[in-house]
């Protein structure tokens, strides 16, 4: 059981919290599709800080003379103009919550690029960088508050599933190599502005519970806590996740947190996730939420729902009362966030179990 602490940021806790008693609330939609849009090349992900091969903000900057280009987290330090630009187009399209550029912002993925040391300031700036444009369309909408989601993904392992088909006893991570790289994006995202913290795509629910297990200890340094998000992965129709788990049984490990919301989002389209959804707005405790790819991948790995199509499937997901936040995963557009919130609108959020109202109708 999580210790009950004060919140860190009160006034935006009790604003998030009135939202979501109030509409469903939108969340933001793909930030790696809206990224391949612009066509970088090697240069923008260089910048000018890693231009000659190595980190220029170190006197002995570590060596970096491999390709960058693909480290999208790396862009909220070497382009920064183009994570605001994709930020804001989602704001305009009508998000409220937007996730941060912080995906693969632990050690673990960095290390592919041999960026390890800059895990802390990806955190903490890719917060920050969403932070301003929440409040930059806050200032013009000061009735309609933002809210910034620091975005913790699985990491490019996982602690349950051995690698090696020959060799079913052997993990190439450990809990508590999870728990330590997910601590230091956790302090980055605080630091930045986070407003809550959401542990999303979980293949494997050993990685997730190391990420939750680490936040609390942060938590508990801090004396103060942000709502946690939770959102799995079913992987394929079989209905499970990578680890295993139905979508109740993924809930039921989870649920020690006390998260704010759970949901699912990735690998499918809507409407092969609405079984597992429904399953989640039956057991869950709290909000649930839903954030789906726009369809299935096609041969060439594109994605083909269109924004009406999509929209169409998650409306009558809101219309039966399983919804309280929604937005857009892999293929996933402003067009597709647009679709999604105008069709959202107007329909009452999916009431939390004790609420009265419900009880007593």
């Amino acid at each position: 059981m999580t210790r009950t602490l004060p919140w860190l940021h009160p006034v935006r806790v009790a604003a998030l919290e009135a939202a979501l008693a109030d509409r469903i609330l939108i969340i933001d939609g793909a930030m790696g599709t809206m990224i391949q849009s612009w066509k970088l090349d090697e240069g923008d992900y260089r910048g000018t800080r890693f231009a000659e091969g190595y980190d220029a903000s170190h006197v002995h900057g570590p060596q970096c003379g491999h390709d960058l280009k693909g480290n999208n987290d790396l862009l909220v330090l070497t382009r920064p103009d183009v994570i605001a630009a994709v930020h804001e187009a989602y704001l305009d399209a009508g998000a409220d919550l937007l996730e941060t550029n912080t995906f693969n912002a632990t050690s673990i993925s960095q290390a592919d690029y041999h960026l390890e040391h800059l895990v802390y300031e990806l955190n903490r700036e890719g917060a920050r960088l969403a932070r301003a444009c929440c409040e930059k369309f806050e200032a013009l909408t000061p009735d309609r508050p933002r809210f910034v989601i620091g975005v913790l993904g699985p990491t490019s392992r996982t602690a349950s599933i051995s690698p090696d088909v020959n060799d079913p006893g052997f993990r190439n991570t450990s809990f508590d190599e999870l728990r330590g790289t997910y601590r230091e994006a956790v302090e980055g995202l605080i630091d930045g502005g986070a407003d809550t913290l959401m542990v999303e795509t979980i293949f494997d629910t050993l990685n997730a519970k190391a990420a939750l297990f680490a936040i609390e200890e942060v938590f508990d340094v801090r004396g103060g806590r942000l709502p946690i998000m939770i959102s799995g992965t079913i992987t394929d129709r079989s209905g499970r996740t990578l680890s295993g788990q139905t979508a109740e049984a993924f809930y039921a490990s989870m649920a020690h947190s006390r998260p704010l919301s759970i949901g699912l989002n990735c690998a499918l389209g809507a409407a092969d996730l609405r079984e597992h959804v429904e399953t989640l707005a039956r057991v869950a405790a709290g909000h649930v939420s839903a954030h789906p790819n726009a369809g299935l991948p096609n041969a060439f790995g594109e994605y083909d729902e269109t924004p009406e199509e999509m929209a169409a499937t998650l409306r009558e997901f809101a219309e039966s009362g399983l919804l309280n936040l929604v937005g857009g995963c892999c293929g996933t557009t402003p067009a597709h966030i647009r679709a999604i919130a105008d069709a959202v609108h107007g329909i009452a959020p999916r009431r939390l179990p004790g609420d009265p109202i419900r009880d007593a109708a």
